[in-house]
This record gives structure tokens, C-alpha cells and sequence, in this order.
């Protein structure tokens, strides 16, 4: 009787490992490229299409509203169909409706609608992708692994569009932005190919057939074992329980699911207000169009840098909310901070320490909740997460528009994704979750302490 899970999570980190987490990074590349692209959208099309400032903020908002319903969605598909099969698809829904946007979208109402359509399959590939890598991540090293897995392609897929907005844009136009997209064809035939089933969906699926190659690829040491005729492989856990909200909000995980939904909500708030108006802010600030168009890379960049360190810490200590809401908290002050000074090289120390802080300390919530929940529901619990916390995503570029509209200026913006970014501090420090796929094979909780 071979334990899957526990086979993975005893696997030291070798080539296999690194090519599925490549596959799944480039497929959260094209959700943090197209993520942010908007934003460089508002700055060329907010005059000819005559917009408000909370018209502009809704050409952000419109594709995250595709993205709460995807993210909502792949639940309950990769809990059924499998993770692959559904990353494949909203990856071809991503791709075939982001060249129509590059080709169709000639006004307002069909640039919203044909973003909201490509939204579906893009909100669907942040949570299968931090699903999959945590299904895949050896236990000593689950932040790190996944951090450079899908997180890296997701920082890299924002710094991406910032390059296009930068050098493509001005010669080829915003649509260059959709062009650039709609690559994402070639991944899909590459992911078709070459991307493995999560082990641990196939074994509770008794779908066993290839476990003993893919196993064997991960853990090399062990290939004999696999290879045994008699060799069962097995998913020590319940089978007979269907993934739902209900099931989710039941005595099991309601205090965890809801403390994570509240603060994916908030911090989604604060990085989606603070990403799609930085450019056009900091032209008004007297910043030079690249340097303000560069701030977008720039909170990505840091963001990446600071999963990276506050996964390593949570890895260490084993308090990942102490460690989130600390990140979050220092976010917080830094755009406080940025609402009260214009220097321009305050500016430059206090949008990277925002983006060090909150999209850092997002990252590591996002491979928190996968970690708290059973196989059998992780892919509804990461997908009601960023479900929810797309509602923030999506009241974010609205709402920080309309108080630049109200409020002239920064200051009211800034102040409300503080704001934002503190209650994502208190929010976290609620949740108790059952940690049984990183800490041991067997049905445990998280010590109560953490």
C-alpha cells in the first residue's frame, strides 16, 4: 500500500519537479500579464471613448468580474474533471478571447464584454495553478516550490505587460497589449503534452494508470517500489463527500474559509486599486510616462521578492498568519506613506515597499488556504477564495476611481487601500486550518497555537 501524498510530500525537489512547475508558471504568466494590461489601456482610450474616472476603473473591473466567476467555476470542475483538463480549457478561453479583444474591441461596452468573457478562463488559472503545485510540492519546501512555480510566472506575466505598455504600446497601439495575449495558444499544446494529472486527484480517483511513471519521475529513489506488479496506491482520505460552498462553511472549515475569503477580499481590494491606477497617478504626480508605467513592474517585481522571503519565514516558524499579517500591515503604512509625500524618490521606496508587502504576503495566503483543506475540496476552497477575493479585485479599480473623482488627488485613493491592506491584517489572523496534506498523512489539525 503506497501512501501518493506521502510520496510526494518525502520527494526532494528534482527536474520533474521544476518542468511542472514551469508549465503551470507560464499558464499564471498569461493571468498576471493580462491581470494588470487594462491599465494601460485607460491612459491611451480615456479620451477618445470620453470616460469618467470610474467609467476608466470599470475597463479593469469588467474583465475581474469574468475572473470571479472562473475562479468560482474551476472549482468545482478540477474537483470533478480533473486539474488538468480544466487548466487546458481556460486556457483556450483566455487565448481565443484575447486576440478578439485585440481585433473587435473598438469602444467601451465591447472592450468591457469581450474582457469579461477572457475572464472566465484567466480567473480560473490562478487556483488550479495554486492547487496543482501544492498537490506536486514536497512537504519541506511547499512555499518555496510553489513560489517559484506559479508565483514567479504570475509577477513575470504583470512585469510582462508593463514591458508591452511601455515599448510596444506607443507603436503598435493598446491592442498590441491582446496580441501578446493570445500566445498563450502555444502553452496549451505544450501543457496538452507534456503537463501530468495531480497524483493525488488520480489517486482518489482510483485512476492509477499512470501514477507509477509520474511517481517515478518525482522520486526516482523509489522507482523500484512503484514498479512492483502488486504495489496499491492509495489517498488516505474520505472519498464520500461532495466539494461544495455548504461543505466549506460547515463546522469543519467555516472559521478558516471565511477568515481567508475576508482577507482575499480586502488585500485583492488594495493590489487591483493600487495596480490599475499607478501609471495614470503618477503621470499626474509629474511622474515621466515610463518611469509611471514602470511602477506596475515595480509592485509585481517586489511582490515577488516578498513571497519569497515571508514564505521562507512562515516555512521556518510555522506561523504563516503571524507572518501575513505582519506583511500586510507594513503595506499598509507604506501607502499611507505614498498619500502623504510626492517625491519622486520616496515614490519609487514606498510603491516597492507596498508591493514587497501586500501582493508578497497575497502569494503566500494563496498557498495557506491550499494547504488547509483536504484534496477532495482544495480546488473549491482556493477557487471560493480568489472567488470572493475577486469581489475586492473588482471594487478596487471602481471604487479608487470614483474617490479620485470625488477627491481630487491621491490622498482618499491611497488612504482606502491602507485601509484595505490592514483589515487583510486582522482578517487572516482568524483562521484555524487543518493542515493534513503538510503535516503529516493522517487527519490532524494545526495546533491550535499557530
Amino acid at each position: 500500500m503506497i501512501d501518493v501524498r506521502e510520496e510526494i510530500a518525502n520527494a526532494k525537489v528534482g527536474p520533474y519537479h521544476w518542468l511542472v512547475a514551469m508549465l503551470v508558471g507560464l499558464a499564471v504568466f498569461f493571468d498576471g500579464y493580462d491581470t494588470f494590461s487594462p491599465a494601460y489601456v485607460i491612459h491611451y482610450v480615456m479620451k477618445p471613448w470620453h470616460l469618467a474616472p470610474s467609467q476608466a476603473g470599470l475597463l479593469v473591473s469588467s474583465g475581474l468580474v469574468g475572473f470571479m466567476f472562473g475562479s468560482l467555476a474551476q472549482g468545482k470542475f478540477s474537483d470533478r474533471f480533473g486539474r488538468k483538463a480544466t487548466l487546458l480549457a481556460a486556457l483556450w478561453i483566455a487565448t481565443i478571447f484575447s486576440f478578439c479583444t485585440a481585433v473587435f474591441a473598438h469602444s467601451f461596452w465591447t472592450f468591457c464584454g469581450l474582457r469579461l468573457l477572457c475572464g472566465i478562463g484567466l480567473g480560473a488559472l490562478l487556483p488550479i495553478g495554486v492547487t496543482y503545485l501544492t498537490e506536486f510540492a514536497p512537504r519541506r519546501t511547499l512555499h518555496t516550490f510553489t513560489t517559484w512555480g506559479w508565483a514567479l510566472g504570475w509577477a513575470m506575466g504583470s512585469v510582462g505587460a508593463s514591458l508591452v505598455g511601455v515599448f510596444l504600446t506607443p507603436s503598435f497601439g493598446w491592442q498590441a497589449l491582446y496580441y501578446v495575449a493570445s500566445l498563450s495558444s502555444v502553452l496549451a499544446v505544450a501543457c496538452h503534452i507534456a503537463l501530468p494529472e495531480s497524483l493525488q486527484f488520480a489517486a482518489m480517483r482510483g485512476r492509477v494508470r499512470d501514477i507509477p511513471a509520474t511517481l517515478s519521475r518525482l522520486n526516482p529513489s523509489r522507482a523500484a517500489a512503484y514498479a512492483d506488479p502488486d504495489a496499491q496506491f492509495v489517498l488516505p482520505e474520505p472519498r464520500d463527500r461532495t466539494a461544495s460552498m455548504a461543505l466549506l462553511l460547515s463546522e469543519r472549515y467555516r472559521r478558516t474559509s471565511l477568515a481567508v475569503c475576508a482577507a482575499a477580499f480586502f488585500t485583492l481590494f488594495g493590489i487591483f486599486g493600487l495596480a490599475s491606477w499607478i501609471p495614470s497617478v503618477m503621470i499626474r504626480r509629474g511622474e515621466t510616462f515610463a518611469m509611471s508605467f514602470a511602477f506596475g513592474g515595480l509592485i509585481q517585481i517586489m511582490g515577488f521578492v516578498g513571497s519569497l522571503l515571508c514564505g521562507l519565514l512562515a516555512e521556518r516558524t510555522g506561523r504563516d498568519r503571524t507572518f501575513l499579517s505582519v506583511w500586510w500591515l507594513g503595506g499598509a503604512i507604506s501607502i499611507l506613506a505614498l498619500a502623504l509625500v510626492n517625491h519622486h524618490y520616496l515614490n519609487i521606496i514606498f510603491v516597492a515597499a507596498g508591493g514587497f508587502c501586500i501582493p508578497g504576503g497575497q502569494t503566500i495566503l494563496n498557498n495557506f488556504t491550499a494547504a488547509s483543506y483536504e484534496t477532495e475540496v482544495r480546488g473549491t476552497a482556493v477557487g471560493m477564495m480568489l472567488g470572493i477575493g475577486r469581489l475586492g479585485a473588482i471594487l478596487g479599480p471602481f471604487l479608487t476611481g470614483w474617490l479620485q473623482q470625488v477627491y481630487p488627488g491621491s490622498m482618499a485613493m491611497f488612504g482606502a487601500i491602507a485601509m484595505a491592506g490592514a483589515l487583510g491584517a486582522c482578517a487572516v489572523m482568524i483562521a484555524r486550518p487543518r493542515r493534513v496534506n503538510v503535516i503529516s498523512g493522517h487527519d490532524m489539525a494545526s495546533a491550535a497555537a499557530r
